[in-house]
């Protein structure tokens, strides 16, 4: 035990995960991730929560179980979130005492080295072999781990970059014997081998699939950092004076940056690039082309003798080391191309890449190297690999121009979606040859390849033209290859658009788009050019676009703006459950005025966020419809709300659930709500407006011409309460659904609704569930109902009716609903 935690601490202790040029002390610069745990798309039920967050501390809580048989907690996360970093703070607390001493032993493992296992190994191989070899009773220390597995944690990172796909149909269930790698992977995940033993796996959304989510107990989305994140990590990062202040600074100046900064990959490049953004007089990274290019100077200018140092990345310094780059690029291409992301000194020579590209700095020593071989070599992260094959693929003289194709092509029939997004110009053709650049991105992840297609549609721009020509034989050569990717994108685009079926009667056209589409739009984004932006989206006719769990984040959101704002007809746009935020509101804004609603449910969005967003709201006329269930607003933005609804006479929906806003924002609110005829709906259940809160939005109300759905469950209102909304419906003349489930209405509430009802002649469902609601309560109802044939339903449920009591008050009134 003593030997494991020595071993696990000193892989552990320092960040090495993004740069090899220096080693970062883990426990000083480590921040926390949002760490949500996931719900199910589509639950219907009553109002969801907003997704319980968890500190690390918490990661095998007892919240958020989906099958409490499963001993696997899973972490997904997009490349660049953190899982390879939260993995490795959870193992130096392990190491250290400070956390996880539930557990006596913790293996780590990952994935992309275990993948490099050709021989078959049995469990205990695995463990003593591939991470800790116990100097003396091997048999007896193995014993006590099988008689003991709910003391022992097995960690696995990047399953994503395991290049074999989960089955459960090979059974193996003998610790002692040995098999392929896959099987005792798949085997232990199952809880075939190690039953009752802990297990952190790690991995992309896409590399998971419905079978292995069988085998899984908790499913927890890593969604990079927060905004108070990210200037935590960047003081952390820089304790200089001043030095983090002026960052923050520039950061909030420009959003795009900003918004790229949500995933700790682009913090860690910001925090090393630190002197050339705060020199850098005009302009700043916009895209994430731009960064990847950004951090490939900081390594090139110090890779140069000071006195001989280019100023900035031109051509001069780019082609000075461009057989270097190539080397680089080809062997990332390669590495994709066979599912390879450790390369060992063989792989390295095949590349050509000698002792002066790695120094370079962007390969670096592999961890939990296999034992008994020379240390291979991995790149600082894999977006960095996705990178430098896009750079060949932009560079290469040996290359076709149509060998791109085959990058926007998945070949998979049953994976997504972009085979189908592309005409059938860009699908593979029979003669790729094997090896060939064409064959290598065909059998290349597709995660990867929409990664390293979003580099090449940037590299290709024309902002980074200029800068490609001058290291390019053929400028010709260069032209034909941006000219494939504009065609390829926009044809692939526009094909996407037009395979959406028609409309049904009476309805707007829907389209639900899968994470290949937002990869488009990203690529579209990376290109930077307006007249490619504008063609792409051209006779588009969708009444809605549907981008629910996508993880969409701002640099997502900053794409979909780019590209969306040239629609010639409006859309509603459906953004709820992802990772938008305050930044990625602001990066939606330049295409509000196309939009017609705007769904953001599930978004950690503050009042920051939304009073940016209604400051624009005011001046686009076509946006009538505001979703902003389960974020973190509170009274603080209700000023900005109640000018939306005073100012816009042509608003429509409202749906503000599951805040945290009070009677003073309601209050407020209420006064915007006197001075507006058109709103039809307003969602305000899961706040805490009380009795004061009810009785001034009844008070707005009670007039209104137009309001035909008031949603106030879980609001703490009481009679008092109660007794506000029965007078405004003895006024109101529009309202039609009444929503005040899960208060504390009880009787006397209740008979002060039934006399409204006595004097209302518009409303046709009154919600009471869960209540405490008596039979006296009900008599009341039930007296109302007498003089109301206007309603057609009262709900009645998980109120205090005994059985018998529910049988009689149901055959009185059929529409009392119990």
């Amino acid at each position: 035990m003593t030997k494991l935690r020595t071993t696990v601490s000193a892989q552990s202790r320092f960040l090495s995960t993004y740069d090899g040029a220096e080693n970062l002390c883990l426990e000083e610069i480590y921040t926390e991730n949002v760490l949500e745990i996931r719900t199910e798309a589509g639950t219907a039920g009553p109002p969801q929560q907003s997704p319980a967050t968890l500190r690390l501390e918490e990661l095998f809580s007892t919240r958020g179980h989906i099958n409490g048989d499963a001993d696997t907690v899973l972490v997904v996360g997009e490349a660049g979130s953190g899982k390879s970093t939260l993995l490795q703070q959870l193992h130096l607390l392990w190491a250290s005492g400070r956390g996880f001493q539930e557990f006596l032993f913790v293996f780590p493992f990952s994935c992309r080295q275990l993948q490099c296992l050709a021989k078959p190994l049995s469990m205990q191989m695995l463990l003593f072999e591939h991470c800790c070899w116990p100097d003396l009773g091997q048999q007896d220390i193995f014993q006590v781990l099988l008689d003991h597995p709910e003391r022992i944690l097995l960690t696995f990172d990047g399953f994503d970059e395991f290049r074999f796909r989960f089955t459960d149909r090979e059974r193996h269930c003998s610790p002692t014997t040995p098999t392929s790698v896959q099987s005792l992977l798949f085997n232990l995940l199952q809880g075939n081998l190690l039953k009752n033993a802990h297990k952190v796996l790690t991995s992309r959304p896409d590399a998971v699939s419905a079978g292995l989510r069988k085998h899984v107990r908790v499913e927890l989305n890593l969604k990079g950092f927060s905004e108070e994140g990210i200037e935590l990590y960047l003081r952390k990062r820089h304790r200089e004076p001043g030095v983090a202040d002026r960052l923050i600074r520039l950061l909030r100046a420009t959003s795009a940056l900003h918004g790229l900064c949500h995933m700790p990959v682009f913090s860690w490049m910001v925090s090393k690039c630190h002197q050339e953004l705060l020199l850098q007089g005009g302009g700043s990274p916009k895209t994430t082309t731009d960064m990847y290019l950004l951090i490939l100077q900081h390594f090139l200018l110090h890779a140069c003798p000071p006195d001989s140092a280019a100023h900035g990345l031109g051509p001069s310094l780019l082609r000075g080391r461009l057989p270097t780059l190539l080397h680089l690029g080809l062997l990332a291409l390669r590495g994709l191309g066979t599912c390879c992301y450790v390369f060992s000194a063989k792989q390295l020579q095949a590349a050509y890449v000698n002792s002066e590209d790695v120094s370079l700095g962007f390969l670096v020593q592999a961890k939990r190297a296999v034992p008994g071989s020379t240390a291979p070599l991995e790149f600082l992260h894999i977006t960095f690999q996705c990178f430098f094959a896009a750079f060949y693929l932009a560079l290469s003289a040996d290359m076709s121009p149509s060998s791109l194709r085959h990058l926007f092509n998945c070949h998979k029939p049953s994976s997504l979606p972009l085979a189908r997004l592309l005409p059938k110009l860009c699908v593979r053709g029979s003669g790729c040859k094997e090896g060939s650049v064409a064959a290598l991105l065909q059998e290349a992840e597709l995660h990867n390849l929409q990664i390293t297609a979003a580099f090449l549609a940037g590299l290709l721009s024309q902002e980074h033209r200029d800068l490609l020509a001058e290291c390019q034989a053929s400028e010709k050569a260069l032209l034909r290859r941006q000219a494939c990717a504009r065609w390829c994108l926009a044809r692939s685009l526009h094909k996407h658009f037009h395979s959406i079926p028609s409309a049904v009667p009476g309805e707007a056209k829907s389209m639900h788009a899968m994470p290949g589409f937002i990869w488009l739009i990203r690529s579209l984004y990376e290109m930077q050019e307006e007249r490619l932006a504008r063609e792409a989206v051209r006779g588009l006719n969708v009444g809605h676009l549907k981008l629910t769990f996508c993880s969409v984040g701002p640099a997502e959101c900053a794409a979909l703006a780019f590209v969306l704002r040239h629609l010639q007809q409006p859309v509603a746009l459906q953004l709820d459950h992802n990772s938008v935020g305050d930044i990625g509101v602001e990066q939606l804004l330049p295409c509000l005025s196309v939009c017609k609603a705007l769904y953001l449910r599930d978004n950690n969005i503050s009042d920051r966020g939304i009073c940016k967003l209604v400051e624009h709201a005011l001046h686009c006329e076509q946006l009538q419809k505001l979703a902003l269930f389960n974020n973190r607003l509170t009274d603080g933005c209700a000023h900005s709300m109640a000018r939306l609804l005073a100012r816009r006479q042509n608003f429509l929906a409202l749906r503000l659930g599951n805040n945290h806003i009070t009677a003073a924002g309601a209050q407020v609110l209420a006064h915007g709500l006197r001075a507006n005829t058109s709103l039809q709906f307003l969602g305000f259940w899961g706040n805490k407006v009380g009795d004061k809160g009810a009785q001034a939005l009844a008070e707005a109300l009670g007039d209104h011409q137009s309001l035909r759905w008031l949603s106030l469950v879980g609001n703490n209102i009481g009679s008092v309460g109660a007794r506000a909304l029965a007078l405004m419906l003895e006024k109101n003349v529009a309202l039609e659904e009444l929503c005040l489930e899960e208060n504390h209405v009880q009787d006397e509430g209740v008979c002060f609704l039934a006399e409204g009802l006595k004097r209302n002649s518009t409303l046709k469902v009154l919600k009471l569930s869960n209540n405490c609601i008596t039979s006296l309560g009900a008599e009341a109802l039930l007296q109302a109902l007498e003089k109301n044939d206007t309603i057609m339903e009262v709900w009645l449920r998980g109120n205090t009716f005994s059985p018998e009591e529910t049988g009689k008050l149901s055959r009185r009134d059929t529409r009392l609903l119990l």
